[in-house]
């Protein structure tokens, strides 16, 4: 029997009254990866739609032009994130339809005129990315050369123009693109432009859905089935300071991936080696609060759409060494200052794995003033 829940969004004047109150959740239990399809939730109830996003509240900034409607906090379930709703793209892979959302680029001017987040650091992992074929005379799908269902899948691409010079060329997958340069039926051009674009749906899988909605992790990202008719996706959105809202989409620790309902990206480890990676801490105890391991938010070391950001995080943990003298951080700053002097304990990645780190692929669409209060 399908469960009925309050629909009720964070109105403006709510945000306000919220955002006032200061600006100052070991990982969840496992459970199965977003390699395999998900079967239809029946007791996922989509939310209601949040205000217009001309009605945004104050310090409240859409980054990605994708995204099409969002809830900073709901009433609709008990867990402690909000949600967000992107247009879907489609595209081809190995001849199969293939979903993705848009976020991030390392071109300036690509990222202008897309409606993307400008992340410099992209372009260290220029060694690894995977191409992403457009076709600039033709009106096809672009083509994708990675998908989760491959053992080397990454998000991060090179868009590469594809020109059709003879009607015989293949354009269905990368290999037919290559074939068709070998054979003279296609130009091609190197844009320079590297882009993350997490996939959500190939064929044979889909981002897990989570039919519970009571933990930041829990049983997957999405909070309702993906929509290929209306083409859209609608992820979880964590509260992360300073002042970020954020989605998980995939990591390079094959281990610690079905744990976060998402694919594994194994090649984004080098990203940590490269510099394409910014910080990012994690609590393991003190205040309880909704990051993802039941306690205080997580913090960047700095915030999405300055030039030091990366959606490629090198993940760590922190625990307070005295749970007593624990409080709320808000800063890169303030954690620094608390590991030189002994009060904070720093795990590279999580305390199982260190002094392993690995890479979360977490963009954050949207910049909010943050709430939590704890």
């Amino acid at each position: 029997m399908q469960r009925q829940l309050k629909k009720q969004e964070i109105s403006r004047r709510q945000f306000l009254s919220l955002a006032a109150l200061g600006s100052a959740g070991t990982l969840l239990a496992a459970c199965g990866g977003g390699q395999t399809a998900v079967p239809e939730p029946t007791a996922v109830v989509p939310p209601t739609a949040a205000p217009s996003l001309t009605e945004l509240g104050e310090g409240v900034e859409v980054m990605a032009k994708d995204v099409l409607d969002f809830a900073l906090e709901t009433n609709d379930w008990s867990g402690q994130f909000g949600w967000v709703k992107f247009r879907l793209n489609e595209g081809r892979h190995n001849g199969e339809p293939i979903y993705f959302i848009r976020t991030d680029s390392s071109d300036q001017t690509y990222a202008t005129e897309n409606g993307l987040v400008f992340v410099p650091l992209l372009n260290q992992g220029q060694s690894i990315a995977k191409p992403l074929y457009v076709f600039s005379n033709e009106d096809l799908p672009p083509v994708l050369g990675s998908a989760p269902s491959d053992a080397d899948y990454i998000s991060l691409f090179h868009i590469i123009e594809v020109n059709i010079t003879d009607p015989r060329a293949g354009t269905g997958s990368a290999a037919d693109v290559e074939t068709a340069v070998a054979d003279g039926y296609v130009e091609t051009t190197e844009t320079g432009v590297y882009v993350n674009y997490p996939v959500v749906k190939w064929a044979g899988g889909e981002l897990a859905v989570d039919d519970e909605l009571t933990a930041t992790l829990g049983n997957g990202q999405l909070v309702e089935p993906i929509d290929t008719a209306a083409m859209t996706v609608n992820f979880k959105l964590h509260q992360c300071y300073p002042g970020s809202r954020y989605i998980l989409t995939d990591t390079s620790s094959a281990g610690m991936a079905p744990m976060m309902s998402v694919p594994a990206s194994e090649p984004t480890q080098a990203l940590m080696e490269s510099g394409g990676t910014d910080e990012i801490w994690v609590f393991a105890n003190g205040i309880p609060g909704s990051g993802v391991m039941g306690f205080q938010p997580a913090i960047f070391d700095n915030k999405a759409g300055q030039a030091a950001w990366s959606p490629f995080w090198n993940h760590f943990t922190l625990s307070w060494v005295d749970e007593s003298q624990a409080r709320v951080l808000t800063s890169s700053a303030e954690i620094r200052e608390l590991l030189a002097s002994g009060e904070l304990e720093q795990f590279n990645g999580v305390p199982d794995s260190h002094p392993n780190g690995f890479v979360v692929n977490c963009p954050a669409p949207i910049l909010a003033p943050n709430t939590f209060a704890g």
